[in-house]
């Protein structure tokens, strides 16, 4: 018997990545399964939903209406299956986690073992981005996010601080030497971000601003170009304090560093609205004394 849930999971799955195709694909099921359940939600409820054509699918203003309603509605759903699991004290069920590519690497995947071994009940679904993103929008129940929290619709557990290191490799430093000064910084190669830029502004001596002259939307692709020797780059203790400690990379200025500030938090958050969930606060509990973010 198919759940009309499923085919409004599936409805908000082609909204969400933009197609039928992508949804498929994201979901591992065949696109006549998702091509199906718009055709029996369109049935059901004597509208077109979705308007089709070659390049893209756009809602319609019904369409439109129906998924905003349909998020609320099936977040209340899944909150009241919460509050059930809580009364059993029992801690199981989907935990969709969201980080950043280096922080998911080099810091939560070495502890999934551990985490699956004392959670058995727990089925975690992880993805990264490296920009914000909506959790609501992306179905996440907890992101971790590194700086400053802007968002006052989201909860924030602090999790800890990681500093900031300004890093090289040997063969760098010793091709175009140590920069004597933040202000030196600029005479050398120097890695950072694409916009959005604010990444690109380092708590180096009165703070300094880099036009970076390789530009990268990933942190870990910044660091290997680091290993590498392409350059100077600013990166948080929890992705390259291994590197450090073997000497793979060397620190640069770091009596000129600031700290502590903003960028050093590392915090999970998820919505105020949606209560706190067993596994989610599981999960926290669990990360909180096993991450190496120093």
């Amino acid at each position: 018997m198919i759940s009309r849930s499923d085919d409004l999971e599936l409805l908000l799955s082609v909204v969400d990545c933009g197609g039928f195709s992508p949804a498929a694909n994201q979901l591992n099921v065949p696109v006549a399964k998702v091509s199906r359940a718009i055709q029996r939600l369109e049935k059901q409820l004597g509208v077109t939903l979705l308007q089709r054509t070659t390049r893209r699918i756009s809602l319609t203003e019904e369409g439109k209406l129906f998924v905003t309603n349909i998020r609320q509605g099936l977040q209340q759903l899944e909150s009241a299956e919460e509050q059930l699991r809580l009364r059993m004290d029992q801690p199981k069920g989907r935990l969709r986690v969201d980080a950043a590519t280096p922080f998911m690497l080099h810091q939560l995947v070495p502890l999934l073992g551990e985490f699956r071994d004392q959670y058995p009940e727990i089925h975690l679904e992880l993805s990264t981005s490296e920009g914000i993103i909506d959790l609501l929008e992306k179905r996440t129940d907890v992101a971790i996010r590194i700086g400053h929290l802007e968002d006052s619709s989201l909860h924030a557990t602090l999790l800890g601080r990681s500093r900031l290191q300004l890093l090289a490799s040997p063969d760098y430093l010793q091709d175009r030497g140590y920069p004597a000064s933040p202000q030196k910084l600029q005479e050398h190669q120097l890695l950072g971000f694409i916009p959005p830029t604010r990444l690109n502004k380092w708590p180096v001596g009165e703070g300094l601003e880099i036009k970076p002259d390789l530009a990268a939307s990933s942190g870990e692709v910044l660091r290997q170009a680091c290993l590498s020797g392409e350059g100077i780059g600013c990166f948080s203790s929890f992705m390259v304090q291994q590197d450090i400690d073997d000497g793979r990379l060397i620190r640069i200025l770091q009596d000129e560093m600031q700290s502590p500030n903003p960028r050093e938090q590392v915090q999970a958050v998820y919505y105020r609205n949606t209560a706190l969930s067993s596994r989610i606060n599981a999960f926290i509990e669990f990360l909180k004394p096993r991450l190496q973010l120093s």
